[in-house]
């Protein structure tokens, strides 16, 4: 399936592996997939790093299936990859918590059934390796044991949680555990369409598509081949330029837009280049209200207000591309808001799956539009700083709110638009 055609990461079913090392995690996933994506060895630990595939697991879908790193690891190196493990939980849709047939329900598994449980993440308890534990019944041998491990009783998982012993070796129960992800998975249905609901059919939508040093050559990125895709199943129109050349564009249409929508960084040329009446926004802030974000993040910007010299600033991408000279998170941004409150910050970076657990240090976290990340990730973000009440908001409406142009970017939510 070609990259340019497939479902983005962040729309698909997210199924991550969790457990004790050599638990038969990666041999499960290896199973469930029908392809060998993750590296297996009777070696505990083979897994550092979490594995992400995206690809189609019938009868589910589209999903991205995740192998983790044993949540046992040992050191100063396997404390941080317990961490990282423990993280994925947070874009989690579908959680398989794999547990030994031989080696019985530990202490780890425990605390990790009740910190999904915390979550209210979908789960499956996935008691691996039948076919051995099958062998040493037969042979009258008694099950190797960890013997540094603490077994508990298999009350520790609830009875509402469902389980299901399998063998990745034979293939027994395989089936029959996808069709139990199948049945377990969420609805994947946003909280709002990225524009749809605003447009009719008939209407056009000019949007605006700088390309930079950074764009990908030959392809324009996610949110606009997003948006694009949502105008024309609407049966509307979409006329794409660059923002040098909106004057042009608007000229040669017969009637105004419905909408521009434009990319965050070209906000102010843009402002002055569409006239008043058309409805002006951009696609950060229509990822945000498709995620759910939007509220928070409006009254986030205003933050900006309070700020102080020396305040500490994060500023946080769900992508990891390759930064260049005049990046907008770590350029063009801080330059912006430097100018606008006349005022110096200290400024951190995250990008990816890097998420700080503890926000306290910060006095305003600036997220990007998170096209990269599901709708479970983004707002786990937006949640863990309104718990720790830090204030979050997003790329264009930080932008918008530095040229001035905040009320007339949520021209097309008037209800939000009131509370400014």
């Amino acid at each position: 399936m070609s990259n340019l055609n497939s479902t983005p990461a962040g729309e698909r079913i997210h199924i991550g592996l969790f457990g004790r090392r050599n638990a038969g995690k990666s041999s499960l996933i290896n199973a469930l997939t029908g392809q060998k994506l993750a590296v297996v060895a009777d070696v505990p630990g083979t897994t550092t790093d979490p594995v992400l595939k995206a690809m189609e697991l019938l009868p589910l879908g589209p999903v991205l299936m995740m192998d983790t790193a044993g949540i046992d690891d040992t050191g100063e190196l396997g404390a941080l990859r317990v961490q990282k493990s423990l993280q994925m939980l947070n874009k989690t849709d579908i959680a398989i918590v794999v547990i030994d047939s031989s080696a019985g329900i530990t202490e780890e598994d425990k605390k990790l059934l009740q910190r999904i449980r915390d979550k209210e993440l979908s789960c499956v308890v996935v008691f691996t390796k039948a076919d051995l534990a099958k062998k040493g019944s037969a042979s009258g041998e008694t099950p190797s044991k960890d013997p540094c491990t603490q077994k508990v009783s298999t009350d520790a998982i609830p009875a509402f949680l469902p389980q299901i012993t399998v063998s990745a070796e034979t293939g027994e129960n395989i089936r029959e555990l996808k069709e139990l992800l199948a049945h377990l998975a969420p609805q994947k249905k946003a909280p709002y369409p990225i524009c749809s609901d605003l447009i009719r059919p008939g209407d056009t939508i000019l949007l605006v598509t700088p390309i930079d040093s950074a764009a990908p050559k030959g392809r324009l990125i996610l949110p606009q081949q997003q948006t694009i895709r949502d105008i024309i199943d609407t049966g509307a129109s979409a006329i794409v330029t660059q923002e040098n050349n909106v004057t042009h564009a608007l000229a040669n249409l017969k009637t105004s837009p419905a909408m521009v929508i434009t990319d965050s960084q070209a906000f102010g040329k843009v402002n002055q280049s569409v006239p008043k009446e058309i409805n002006l926004t951009s696609f950060s802030i229509l990822m945000a209200r498709h995620k759910g974000n939007l509220e928070q993040a409006v009254l986030g910007v205003a933050a900006l207000k309070t700020l102080k010299d020396g305040d500490h600033i994060l500023i946080s991408e769900g992508c990891t591309h390759h930064r260049q000279c005049g990046d907008i998170g770590t350029e063009k941004l801080p330059k912006w808001i430097r100018a606008f409150t006349g005022k110096d910050y200290k400024m951190s970076w995250t990008s990816g799956t890097e998420f700080p657990t503890d926000l306290t240090p910060y006095r305003l976290i600036i997220h990007c539009g998170g096209c990269m990340l599901n709708e479970r990730e983004m707002q786990y973000r937006y949640r863990c700083a309104a718990d720790q009440h830090i204030p979050m908001t997003n790329y264009g409406l930080c932008i918008a709110y530095t040229h001035g142009i905040l009320k007339r970017s949520l021209s097309v939510f008037p209800r939000l638009a009131e509370k400014l």
